[in-house]
């Protein structure tokens, strides 16, 4: 038990190391596009499934009471319950997107595997009605969200561990926010 507690430890320090120095350009891309939708006085909406949702629901409250840039999520049970009865499961997120998203909205789309349908046919939608979005995604490198999103923001975490992906995913959206924090300070925004 030690021991697994230890390699583990050492694994999520390395593959948080590695994930940040691999993906520093677009980690500063969404904090540059969070704060662009703030000028326009637009929001981020966020989206997961399981884990993902949680972090979701943490990052909205945090980017809005934090970092003061209007955020929501979509973790309503009677949201979620409603629309996938309605529009079938695969469809609840890309049908909230159409009747909650704004035109200058941006959105992130978290997903460990990178091909949960339900996300995958939001990031379809975003990207026939041109609205801007950027991934979270992790597992193989090749997953069907990264490469539909390959010229935007897309974090990729190259780990096969769905706890191991969704704390790097968790660390990094929360160190976006407190360098928004730290921007507004120093420049008074």
């Amino acid at each position: 038990m030690i021991e697994f507690i230890k390699d583990y430890t050492e694994d999520i320090k390395y593959l948080l190391e590695f994930s940040v120095k691999k993906n520093i350009l677009h980690i500063l891309n969404l904090k540059n596009s969070i704060l662009t939708s703030k000028k326009k006085k637009s929001k981020i909406i966020l989206v997961g499934n399981g884990g993902s949702a949680a972090t979701s629901s943490h990052v909205a409250v945090d980017l809005t009471k934090n970092a003061k840039v209007r955020a929501i999520n979509f973790n309503e049970a009677d949201l979620i319950t409603c629309f996938a009865n309605d529009f079938k499961y695969e469809n609840w997120v890309q049908k909230s997107l159409e009747m909650y998203s704004d035109r200058n909205d941006f959105i992130i789309l978290i997903s460990a595997s990178g091909n949960s349908k339900n996300i995958l046919k939001a990031a379809y939608w975003l990207k026939k009605n041109k609205i801007k979005f950027a991934t979270l995604t992790g597992m193989k490198n090749n997953n069907l969200l990264k490469k539909l999103n390959s010229k935007g923001v897309n974090i990729w975490i190259n780990s096969m561990s769905y706890n191991k992906v969704e704390i790097i995913h968790h660390y990094i959206l929360l160190l976006i926010i407190d360098l928004i924090i730290d921007e507004q300070k120093r420049y008074n925004l």
